[in-house]
Order: structure tokens, then C-alpha cells, then sequence
């Protein structure tokens, strides 16, 4: 029994501001992202902030990022959104839904955490599972969560964080992997997540169809990332704290302001929110739909295999 029975389209639509499958096709063909021409999957240079960098460039100064940033990373969440990425996460956990179908399944689902660095999603799935089904969660063959990172540095303080919490590595598994080409076999997943790590993606479009791979067929999709906010004087107050505020913290708190100026400027240039949907689309995902948080500071994409 797949999980997505769980998940009807009455209920999502509650749930989330969806668009229907000829809106979105609509979408695409009149240009906004097509298959082809900006397809980012078809060119052959990409952005690393303001900068026009290879490709296989890219994925390294990503990488340097982060490892500068790794050890202040969960502090410096903190000062830039002001906590509010805790709430974010907490809501993105409590409506995935893996407790929810461990309920109804009797067995505990399997996700993929992709770009999970210091496991801040996985840590809330863990703490659900045990708040609901104390009795499942127990160490078996194959990890329950599995937190897949490009940055040797961000795992190592998952690792840490998780041997702090006495949370078992065959119950969750900190493993090197790349977004956009994922060591792990089709159909593997019940539930693949990312949060804050798709606009990092050097290719997108080729990140979400890897993500959709290794999807079991109902399985169920979740990305966390900033997005658009719609208000025009809500996102001017927005602009002028990202562009000035955060480089500063930066600085100050981790002494890398070249490291958030980055993070600032992959935000402004990420997909917005039709934008990103129309790609989940055209990646193979069914019932495409997305929600806004905070006035669409951040939103939440879904799809099913």
C-alpha cells in the first residue's frame, strides 16, 4: 500500500494553492519556462550569485560555501530569519505526512533528505515517528531516513548532532551525494524532501527529475525554498534586509561575507512560485501544487510520482 492514498486531492486542496495541469501547461508555452531555449538543463554556463561561472564550476565554489559556513550554519539560520526557519520547518515536517502513513501502513516509510547537511528536516521526522510510534522506530537493515549532501563539512555536523541525540546510524544514514545524481536505484523512496537546497542545484530541471527517479511510484515530493514574496512594499522591506542585513551577519557572526552575499543573490535569482511549478511539471511530477509561508518568503512545491 503506497502513501498517497492518504493523500486526496480534496485534502490537498485545503492544504495548498494548486494549479491545474492545463494552467500550468498554459504557463509554460507562453514562455515563462520552456523545455527548451531556457532550459537550464541546456546551457552551459549557470549563475553562482551575480557571477556567470561553467557548470562544473558551479558545483566546487557551492561546495567552498559551505564548508566555510558549515560550523556557524544552524546560528546563522537563526539571525537571518529571525527563528522564523524553525517554524517553517516544523510546518513542512508536520504536513510530509511520514507519520501520518507509518500509521496507516504499520510500517515506517522511507525518505531521502537531499542536500539534509546538518539534518535539521530529518532530526523533526525522527522526533514525529517517536512522538506517534514509539514502538516502530527500532534499528533495522535499512535506514528509516537517509540525509544525502554534497558537503563532506555540513554532514559531519549531522553526524555529530545525531550521536549528541543518541539517534541510531540504522535508523539514519549521513551519505556524500549530489542532487542531480543520486547513488541510489529507482523506486527506492517513499517520500524524497529538500529544504534550502534546490537553488544550490547546478541544474534544477535535472535535480528534480533524479529526485523523481528514485521516487517509488505514489511516492511523495516536498521542496522547502525561498520563493517570491508578493506584496510589492512586504518585498522591498525584504530585499533591503537580505541585501543588507544578512552579508553584515555574516561577516560579523562567521566572518564570511562573500559567503552570504552568495546566499542572498541565489535567492533573488531562484524560480518563483509558478515558476518552479511549471518546472516540477515538465520533470514528471503529478498534481503539481505549492503553498506560501510568510507572505511567500519561502514556499512549499509537492508532486507525486
Amino acid at each position: 500500500m503506497t502513501c498517497r492514498v492518504l493523500f486526496s486531492r480534496k485534502v490537498l486542496a485545503l492544504e495548498t494553492r494548486k494549479k491545474s495541469r492545463e494552467n500550468i501547461l498554459d504557463y509554460i508555452h507562453r514562455g515563462r519556462w520552456t523545455s527548451s531555449g531556457s532550459n537550464p538543463s541546456l546551457q552551459e554556463t549557470v549563475h553562482f550569485g551575480s557571477r556567470i561561472v561553467k557548470k562544473e564550476e558551479k558545483a566546487e565554489l557551492v561546495s567552498e560555501v559551505f564548508t566555510s559556513v558549515a560550523s556557524r550554519y544552524d546560528i546563522m539560520n537563526d539571525l537571518m530569519s529571525g527563528g522564523m526557519h524553525r517554524l517553517w520547518k516544523d510546518d513542512f515536517v508536520r504536513k510530509l505526512g511520514v507519520a501520518t502513513c507509518a500509521r496507516a501502513t504499520g510500517s515506517i516509510p522511507r525518505l531521502l533528505d537531499v542536500a539534509g547537511g546538518t539534518g535539521d528536516i530529518a532530526f523533526r521526522v525522527i522526533q514525529q515517528l517517536i512522538n506517534w510510534l514509539p514502538s516502530a522506530v527500532s534499528a533495522q537493515s535499512n535506514p528509516y531516513i537517509i540525509v544525502s549532501d554534497p558537503n563532506a563539512a555540513m554532514l559531519e555536523v549531522g553526524r555529530k548532532k545525531a550521536k549528541e541525540r543518541h539517534i541510531l546510524p540504522e535508523i539514519m544514514k549521513f551519505e556524500i551525494g549530489h542532487a542531480h545524481e543520486l547513488p541510489y536505484d529507482d523506486n527506492t523512496f517513499d517520500f524524497v524532501t529538500i529544504s534550502f537546497g534546490l537553488r544550490n542545484c547546478t541544474d534544477i530541471f535535472a535535480a528534480l527529475q533524479e529526485m523523481r527517479r528514485v521516487l517509488k511510484p505514489g511516492g511523495r515530493f516536498e521542496c522547502l525554498e525561498f520563493s517570491k514574496v508578493s506584496d510589492p512594499l512586504l518585498n522591498t522591506i525584504y530585499r533591503t534586509y537580505s541585501k543588507r542585513v544578512i552579508p553584515e551577519l555574516g561577516a560579523r557572526v562567521a566572518n564570511d561575507r562573500d559567503s552570504y552575499d552568495y546566499l542572498v543573490e541565489s535567492i533573488r535569482r531562484h524560480p518563483d512560485q509558478l515558476q518552479l511549478l511549471s518546472q516540477l511539471s515538465a520533470a514528471g511530477f503529478k498534481s503539481p501544487s505549492y503553498r506560501n509561508l510568510t507572505f511567500g518568503v519561502v514556499a512549499i512545491h509537492s508532486g507525486f510520482k
